[in-house]
């Protein structure tokens, strides 16, 4: 019923913005928070009509970083119209096509080098228009209770699984050197949801859409790379994984953004960041499940999983969290979980 108050409002406000004019309205796409999205067509045009219901959601950071990554020369939706009091946008509408679907078609082998490459250089183009102090800083208390996520929803919800001292002392030894990793790295604007299903797909041009930038930080240089390379939705060889890598290092060198000078100290930090993101990527995925009943998100744990697992192998300082992984593998095929 919330949801039909939502729209009548949305409704009424639309057709004081648009003066009047004729227009349908219907889904747009859906969103792993309480934000919801409509196309609105007009008879030449389209918009997206965003709705953040308050107090939930709230529209200032989008306006802001909107504003902030246009000028920095990102293809992100112009905001037309703004209702912030009650979570209202209207936005240019970027199309349909999201990089994942491109991905999906049958031609996606064949435009996937391209749009990887398109990809690669808008995030430089977003990374060199970096300054501190302008959005809020991914510090360690942030990646700790993004991580915190993986023993409250993963753990103890998903597996229902309480850790033992030793397990718990693991986790703990784990979190901190990968925030000693992270917190050492150059810091860039980061978009912290890089990845398939936010990259949008322009007809005829390289010049890629970016969406769901509103929860952007100050932090780890290599944070937005993981999302694109190591994303939960779409899985490559590790082969590939680390040629698109070396080529974005080898541009943003050139571009003069402060990467490391050896690829190989690039690639460990790449993959240290990666593990802190998908530890929280499962205790996220668990969490839309079991507090939210979202159950799409169950069928990309195990390619998060695997990402984690593949890391931790790699790396000795790792290990013992391969370990309480394998542990807790064992207590999720008892369980009898299938995805």
């Amino acid at each position: 019923m919330c949801k039909l108050i939502r729209l009548q409002q949305l409704n009424n406000w639309l057709e004081t913005v648009l003066a009047d004019k004729d227009y349908k309205i219907a889904p747009a796409s859906a969103d792993a928070s309480f934000r919801r999205y409509f196309r609105v067509s007009l008879a030449d045009e389209t918009y997206i009509a965003m709705d953040a219901p308050p107090p939930q959601e709230d529209c200032t950071p989008f306006v802001k970083v909107a504003d902030l990554f246009l000028k920095a020369g990102l293809n992100v939706p112009k905001i037309v119209a703004k209702d912030i009091e009650n979570g209202f946008l209207l936005l240019s509408d970027l199309g349909d096509t999201t990089f994942l679907s491109a991905l999906q078609t049958p031609n996606g082998m064949a435009v996937a080098a391209d749009l990887y490459r398109d990809a690669s250089q808008a995030l430089i183009k977003m990374q060199l228009a970096s300054q501190p102090n302008v959005l809020p800083s991914y510090d360690e208390a942030l990646l700790t209770r993004e991580m915190q996520l993986f023993p409250d929803w993963y753990v103890a919800k998903h597996l229902n699984m309480t850790l033992t001292e030793q397990q718990q002392a693991v986790l703990n030894k784990t979190f901190t050197l990968l925030n000693q990793n992270i917190l050492a790295q150059s810091k860039v604007y980061v978009h912290r949801d890089y990845h398939s299903r936010n990259l949008m797909v322009q007809s005829g041009s390289h010049d890629l859409g970016v969406l769901d930038f509103q929860d952007a930080v100050y932090g780890p240089i290599t944070y937005d790379l993981v999302s694109l390379l190591k994303d939960a939705y779409i899985g490559w060889d590790e082969d590939q994984i680390l040629d698109w890598a070396v080529r974005y290092w080898q541009s943003a060198k050139k571009a003069g953004l402060p990467v490391p000078d050896d690829v190989a100290d690039f690639y460990r930090d790449f993959e240290w960041m990666g593990a802190q993101r998908h530890i929280k990527v499962l205790g996220i995925f668990a969490r839309l499940y079991h507090r939210d009943g979202k159950d799409g998100y169950l069928k990309d744990m195990p390619l998060v999983m695997d990402y984690l697992r593949r890391v931790c192998d790699r790396y000795i300082e790792l290990k013992p969290m391969l370990r309480l992984l394998d542990q807790l593998a064992g207590v999720e095929l008892k369980a009898g979980y299938t995805f």
